[in-house]
């Protein structure tokens, strides 16, 4: 980490969602639901540094992309994300999962033979489990085999507004 981070609150029809920077990067991008100090505490171990309240270019720029994804204007991200707390499987399966389509879902196991390791579909759903960027890395559109949604963060109903959220739009423009 190149400065000390800083993080807005940004909210969205999800509730708010909390981007935290460094200089020019983006440390971790989440929704969240409790209150901001237990979230603040919470991150605080994460980094081994307090976040200070301070909208950065980057923390702007994921603001505006949010909201035109949130307006329907935008299906992906191109955010400076700091993707070096990322390591092994957890990094290739959260690449695999930047590449399921806007609108479409994947199975854990197809995501895993995506990143190259057929049997690790459990290690799919710990790496989606701890993305450190919601939505912007798509792991929203990783389902179970049954075609069940799963989990999101304990707010399965997230994860389905977010999936509603991309066929609606899908829909209204005839794709």
């Amino acid at each position: 980490m190149t400065g000390s981070p800083r993080y807005l609150v940004h909210p969205s029809p999800i509730g708010e969602i909390i981007i935290v920077t460094d200089d020019d990067r983006i440390l971790t991008l989440h929704p969240f639901d409790g209150p901001l100090g237990a979230e603040l505490e919470r991150l605080s171990l994460a980094l081994h540094a307090v976040p200070e309240a301070e909208a950065t270019d980057a923390a702007v720029l994921a603001a505006a992309q949010l909201d035109e994804y949130f307006e329907g204007a935008r299906r992906s991200f191109d955010l400076p994300l700091d993707w070096s707390g990322v390591r092994g499987f957890t990094a290739e399966a959260l690449a695999a999962v930047c590449d399921i389509p806007y609108g479409e879902t994947a199975g854990y196991g197809e995501v895993a033979i995506m990143a190259g390791r057929p049997r690790a579909a459990r290690a799919v759903g710990t790496a989606c489990a701890s993305t450190p960027f919601s939505i912007v890395v798509p792991v929203h559109r990783v389902v179970r085999a049954d075609g069940s949604l799963g989990e999101y963060g304990g707010h399965p109903e997230i994860k389905r507004y977010l999936i509603d959220h991309e066929h609606e739009n899908l829909a209204a423009r005839g794709v």
